[in-house]
């Protein structure tokens, strides 16, 4: 979906993501982005504050710059939406990371760094499809995502279990024993972990699966979110 692909970054020898960055764009690499273009970094941070357009275009620029100098590996932004404000990131491969606020996005931002590679930029302009998908689901017009998936923040029987679930309808459910017998029907407590550590929520639909007596269960959104998403799809 973006740039070449790059190694983990414990292979890479270099230093943890930083979720705070100094300058309107976040970067991990050996050298800053703004050593490619001379006076870039102090530019942005003249027109940060007074020309937030001409702001955006620069910031793009580089981005695009970084891409084509194969620096940028994980491209993210943020959206708000009806059951809070969504991180979403992706790779060259596909989107690979949905996180409510709830679960710290910096957290978010520097797990990807450490396990598939530090250079995280914010690009907006690199999730516009997945953002457009994800407010059409919203507005009631979707009900299915069309996205290409990164798994690799998921791996056996988790991933057999997530890969599953878009194949709940929408507006449909399943209890945690249903997904089980698709699979290792003794693996109930299985499925519920794979559920709660699913990555990619809201586009993988683990909101869809409840306990057997019908009552919600856990959901790394919180409660409130997983009732407004199956409500949602309860009543378009």
């Amino acid at each position: 979906m973006i740039g070449q692909g790059r190694s983990p970054s414990q292979s890479s020898g270099r230093p943890p993501y930083d979720p705070r960055p100094a300058h309107p764009f976040t970067q991990q690499s050996d050298a800053p982005l703004s050593s490619a273009r001379p006076g870039a970094e102090r530019l942005l941070e003249g027109l940060h504050a007074h020309d937030p357009v001409t702001m955006a275009r620069l910031r793009e620029r580089l981005v695009d710059q970084a891409q084509r100098e194969g620096i940028l590996d994980v491209a993210y932004r943020t959206l708000d939406t009806p059951v809070g404000r969504l991180l979403l990131a992706a790779t060259e491969q596909g989107l690979i990371r949905v996180a409510y606020a709830v679960q710290d996005h910096d957290a978010a931002l520097r797990q990807l760094a450490d396990l598939v590679s530090p250079r995280v930029m914010e690009a907006p302009g690199r999730l516009d499809e997945v953002a457009r998908q994800i407010e059409e689901y919203f507005a009631g017009r979707r009900t299915r995502f069309d996205l290409p998936l990164d798994w690799r923040l998921s791996k056996g029987f988790r991933r057999q279990v997530l890969t599953h679930l878009p194949d709940i309808g929408y507006g449909r459910t399943e209890s945690y024993a249903q997904v089980a017998a698709a699979g290792s029907p003794r693996a109930v407590r299985a499925v519920g972990t794979a559920c709660a550590t699913n990555p990619l929520p809201v586009v993988v639909p683990c909101h869809r699966v409840l306990r057997s007596d019908g009552s919600l269960g856990g959901y790394a959104g919180g409660t409130d979110a997983k009732h407004a998403l199956l409500t949602l799809e309860a009543t378009t």
